[in-house]
């Protein structure tokens, strides 16, 4: 199986095949000044899964908790794009496990199928298609995702069941719902339902 590293600002370690949970959010220049210095995500896909969930979960709190004009997935109308656009490539270049999206941010988890054309163009293509929807229907121009996503190379099973359990109760934790099921932009595939 090959492999690409590469280093912008994050870390990213991408396969040909395998299981990757992404992590992207909306630009702000004030929450990535802040952010960075909150948290060394730069480390994280080097953590072994104990530290990796210990450190992920600092991230995510400080996403949830980030007072910000920059929210534009708040509103249903745009969560929905977005969403749309997650459906967009299932059974193309991944199979499609789970996802949620929240006021400034989205979780993702998905399998690349063979023949799939790389992380890097998937997510170039899943943000370039929800801005210019998004910015369409906001009426707005300019950039909408901050550059880079996270990404993490999926270990084993156990890694896989403590990802999807994390993102079925992120809106729980965000405050947003009482339930994972309540959070209309929450999505699991069945067979993969862990909860």
């Amino acid at each position: 199986m090959n492999k690409f590293f590469h280093i912008r600002h994050l870390p990213h370690l991408h396969f040909e095949e395998g299981i990757y949970f992404i992590t992207a959010r909306l630009y702000d220049p004030n929450l990535f000044k802040t952010q960075n210095k909150q948290i060394k995500i730069k480390k994280l896909n080097d953590l072994p899964e104990s530290d990796f969930q210990n450190h992920f979960i600092l991230y995510d709190e400080s996403l949830n908790k980030q007072e910000t004009k920059i929210n534009y997935l708040k509103k249903p109308e745009i969560a929905q794009i977005l969403a749309n656009e997650f459906h967009q490539y299932d059974g193309k270049d991944y199979n499609l496990i789970a996802y949620t999206i929240l006021s400034n941010h989205f979780h993702l988890i998905f399998e690349l199928l063979k023949g799939n054309t790389g992380i890097s163009s998937i997510m170039k293509k899943i943000k370039g298609r929800s801005s210019l929807f998004i910015n369409r229907k906001l009426n707005r121009a300019g950039k909408l995702w901050q550059d880079e996503s996270y990404d993490r190379w999926v270990r084993d099973e156990k890694e896989l069941y403590f990802i999807i359990k994390y993102i079925l109760e992120n809106p729980i934790k965000a405050g947003l719902a009482s339930n994972w099921y309540d959070w209309k932009f929450t999505y699991c595939k069945p067979e993969f339902l862990v909860l």
